[in-house]
């Protein structure tokens, strides 16, 4: 029992306290004297910063004061003025056109050089032309694209639509000739091949449609004029009106052309 309880330290006991504590000579004083100098340092720094705010404020104040009063005879600039008859008030210069009010006085506040500002103001536009130039040249750009793609698209459907009006005028080409019992188309390309043929007419006929179209280099908007002209001659039908005419007084008079642009 008596063993435990030596064990257990006291903190009230002396031992504990002075080992808390550093009881060397000279030391506390030394803290004081440090912790008193960091103060005085920090109270003669805000005293400065309140002297020198207060300075610029009564420098403001008097300028402020002296711009809104007008300059009085005692002026010597002023005194010579009125002694080449000006009069208060009255606008500068001979014939009276130049200024009325004084130049507005601007003060200098930062510590950069003159032209400084007029050189960072410079240096600020030319950034904003320069990013304004590469929006204008990114927005061109990307118009330029969308242009060129609706070109494309459009050549897409253009050439689309000359092979379906080639292929219409190719069947009617061929049903209107069969009607008169033309049995051979005038040009092989003329008609439309049949789909229905045994494996040696197609291979014969592919044979001699290669041989045709080796030496024919007309391109489909040439066939598709061709063609129509052709029919419209031969048989006075119109593949965009849908319609084989009485006669070439009819056609003419009832047609409104021989183009696909003339029937839109």
């Amino acid at each position: 029992m008596k063993l435990n309880m030596e064990e257990e330290e006291d903190y009230m006991s002396d031992s504990f306290i002075n080992v808390q504590e550093d009881i060397r000579p000279g030391l506390p004083m030394l803290r004081q004297v440090r912790e008193a100098r960091r103060k005085e340092e920090k109270q003669q720094e805000a005293n400065l910063k309140n002297r020198q705010k207060s300075l610029k404020e009564e420098e403001q104040e008097r300028r402020d004061i002296g711009l809104k009063n007008a300059l009085g005879c005692e002026n010597k600039g002023f005194a010579l003025l009125q002694k080449m008859g000006y009069k208060s008030g009255q606008a500068l210069g001979k014939s009276g056109d130049g200024i009325v009010e004084p130049i507005p006085l601007n003060v200098k506040t930062g510590k950069s050089g003159i032209g400084h500002e007029t050189l960072l103001k410079r240096k600020a536009e030319e950034k904003l032309e320069s990013y304004r130039r590469k929006i204008h040249m990114k927005n061109k750009a990307e118009e330029n694209a969308a242009e060129q793609f609706r070109m494309r698209l459009k050549s897409k459907q253009d050439e689309m639509k000359l092979e379906g009006d080639l292929r219409r005028s190719q069947r009617a080409c061929q049903q209107l000739d069969t009607q008169k019992n033309i049995q051979v188309p005038r040009e092989a390309w003329y008609w439309l091949r049949l789909e229905e043929e045994t494996e040696e007419e197609e291979e014969e006929e592919n044979e001699q449609d290669e041989d045709d179209y080796e030496s024919d280099d007309l391109s489909v908007l040439e066939k598709l004029q061709i063609l129509t002209s052709y029919l419209r001659e031969e048989h006075l039908y119109c593949i965009w009106c849908g319609t084989a005419y009485e006669d070439q007084e009819d056609l003419s008079s009832n047609c409104p052309g021989p183009t696909s642009a003339d029937h839109d």
